[in-house]
C-alpha cells in the first residue's frame, strides 16, 4: 500500500467513489479491452518474448498501459491544482505466451485464433480506432486554443464585444488581453522547458496594449448592456415549485442549486436571463442595503414582473441606435 501512495494519494475514500459513474467505468473498460488484445497479440504475432525486440516491445506495451492509467487517475483525483488558501478576486463591484518460431515447413501452420479471440480483437481495434479520432479531434481543438490562446469561450466574449462597439459606436478598439500577438509567443506560454507553464493561475502574461482585467471589464460593461429593469406585479414568496403560480411554472422550475428570492408588490429587478416561465435577476435595494454590501438575486416566477416601459440599467451605457 506504501507502494500505490507514491503514485496516488486519496485525500478521503469518498473520492473513490468517483469511478462509481458510466464516465469512468466505459473509458476504463476501453483501455482494458484494447490494452488486453494489444498485448494478446503482440505475444502470439510479434517477435519471441525471448528475445531483445519481443522484450523492448513487451514493456513498451505495459509502460504505455500504466502511463494511461496514472495520468487518467491523477486527472480524475488531483486535478489542476487550486488557487492559494485565502486569495480573494479584486472586487469590481457587485456585479462578477511463445511462439513456434521454427523454419517454415511444408504443411499449412496453425492460425493461433480462433473465433471468439478474432472477434474480440476487432472489437478492440474498433475501440482503439474510435478513441484514436476522437484524441486526435480533441488534440486539434486543443492545439487551436493553445495557439490562439483564446477558449471557446472567450471567443464569444471577444465576439460580443465587437458587435456592442458596433451597435453603439463608442469608438472603442476591444484587444483580447490574452492573445500575444504571434502564435508562436502564445505556444510558449504553454510549452516551456520547465515543463509548468507561465502564470501563476491567477495573473497571466497580456497584450501590452491591455492589464490584468480588461476581460473582467468587458464582461460587466456586457453584463450591464443586457440588464432588462422589471417591476414585482404579484407577491411571490421564494418558494422553489409554487402551485399557487401556475401549473407550467410548477412544472417548469428551474433544476439548479440557484436561489429563490421573494419578492412584493412594488420591487425592482435587474433580470439578466430567465426562461419562459422563471426568471434570473438582482432586486434592487436600497442605499442602507448596498451600503454594507448586501446582495440579493436569484430565481423568480415570470408571470410575477413585468417589463418596465423605461430602463435605467441601460440608460448609463447608452442610449443609441443600432447601425445597421
Amino acid at each position: 500500500m506504501n507502494f500505490l501512495a507514491t503514485f496516488v494519494t486519496f485525500q478521503n475514500l469518498h473520492e473513490v467513489r468517483r469511478l462509481c459513474h458510466w464516465g469512468p467505468v466505459i473509458a476504463l473498460s476501453v483501455i482494458a479491452i484494447c490494452s488486453t488484445m494489444a498485448i494478446l497479440d503482440s505475444i502470439i504475432w510479434y517477435w519471441p518474448l525471448d528475445t531483445t525486440g519481443g522484450s523492448i516491445n513487451f514493456i513498451m506495451l505495459l509502460n504505455w498501459t500504466v502511463l494511461i492509467l496514472y495520468n487518467y487517475f491523477n486527472a480524475m483525483f488531483v486535478g489542476p491544482g487550486y488557487i492559494p488558501h485565502g486569495w480573494k478576486p479584486i472586487s469590481f463591484g457587485w456585479s462578477t505466451v511463445k511462439i513456434d518460431m521454427s523454419a517454415v515447413r511444408q504443411f499449412q501452420p496453425l492460425m493461433p485464433f480462433s473465433v471468439p479471440a478474432f472477434a474480440a480483437t476487432l472489437f478492440a481495434l474498433g475501440l482503439a480506432l474510435g478513441t484514436t479520432i476522437a484524441v486526435g479531434m480533441l488534440f486539434f481543438i486543443q492545439m487551436k486554443v493553445i495557439l490562439r490562446n483564446k477558449t471557446s469561450i472567450e471567443s464569444w466574449i471577444e465576439e460580443k464585444a465587437k458587435d456592442r462597439i458596433q451597435h453603439y459606436q463608442t469608438g472603442e478598439e476591444f484587444t483580447f488581453p490574452y492573445d500575444l500577438g504571434t502564435r508562436w509567443l502564445n505556444f510558449k506560454q504553454v510549452f516551456t522547458w520547465s515543463g509548468m507553464p507561465k502564470g501563476d493561475g491567477i495573473e497571466w502574461p497580456v497584450h501590452p496594449k491591455c492589464h490584468q482585467h480588461t476581460l473582467t471589464i468587458e464582461q460587466l460593461k456586457q453584463k450591464a448592456d443586457k440588464r432588462v429593469q422589471y417591476r414585482a406585479v404579484e407577491d411571490y414568496n421564494g418558494a422553489c415549485c409554487p402551485l399557487s403560480k401556475g401549473l407550467q411554472t410548477f412544472l417548469r422550475t428551474p433544476c439548479t442549486e440557484e436561489p429563490r428570492i421573494p419578492l412584493k408588490k412594488g420591487d425592482t429587478i435587474l433580470a439578466t436571463r430567465g426562461t419562459k416561465w422563471w426568471m434570473y435577476g438582482d432586486k434592487i435595494l436600497n442605499e442602507e442595503h448596498m451600503r454594507v454590501g448586501e446582495r440579493v438575486r436569484g430565481w423568480f416566477p415570470r408571470r410575477c414582473v413585468e417589463k418596465c416601459h423605461y430602463d435605467t440599467a441601460a440608460s448609463d451605457s447608452t442610449s443609441d441606435k443600432k447601425i445597421n
